[in-house]
């Protein structure tokens, strides 16, 4: 079996190679095929899904939520996607508001990877505790950690998440869809 996740940008998988194989087994292959942007990535994903000639391949389609009001409109639009490309058995996650709210979701991870103490502390803030919520989290990160920058943040702090602590619903959500495809199981978990 082999994972191949379509991603919108780099900085997620720069992330996912730190935070991978601690969450696929190691019998699975998988490859990070990153994107240009959101709209490069929804271009992709029909054209992808109906000439990835490999057997024994399974989706994984990951993208931002940015500052679109509704996630699950997002969501039911690239499984639409998949759907229509033929491959409807395609996981599809939606990272609530940007990679930033996971990292905000595990601020001992932010610590450990940017080497800059005091970061945990904030832990416990209302905004930390829910940072799926959070509106702008890189802003909010930035002030937390000033010398954090998209593409070296993100390769620092992947390999430090934590799988089972980390705050942020999206990333639960991510993690658990992920690891039920690394195995035989032939529903997609969390796709309606």
């Amino acid at each position: 079996m082999k994972l191949v996740f379509l991603l919108e940008e780099e900085s997620m998988r720069d992330t996912l190679k730190g935070l991978l194989p601690r969450i696929v087994p190691k019998d699975v292959e998988y490859k990070l095929v990153p994107h240009e942007g959101i709209g490069a990535l929804e271009k992709s994903i029909p054209i992808k899904l109906r000439n990835w000639r490999e057997p024994g391949v399974r989706f994984i389609v990951v993208r931002d939520q940015e500052r679109h009001p509704d996630c699950r409109a997002i969501k039911a639009k690239l499984i639409q996607l998949c759907q229509d490309a033929g491959r409807p058995d395609t996981l599809v996650r939606i990272v609530c508001r940007s990679l930033e709210a996971w990292f905000l979701g595990d601020l001992a991870a932010v610590e450990r990877g940017l080497n800059q103490r005091g970061i945990a502390q904030h832990q416990q803030r209302a905004d930390c505790r829910e940072p799926d919520s959070v509106v702008a989290p890189v802003e909010l990160l930035k002030r937390m950690a000033p010398r954090y920058q998209k593409h070296a943040g993100a390769r620092a702090i992947g390999p430090h998440l934590d799988p089972e602590n980390c705050r942020s619903s999206s990333f639960r959500a991510f993690v658990d869809g992920v690891r039920a495809m690394s195995t035989c199981t032939p529903s997609v978990p969390g796709n309606p």
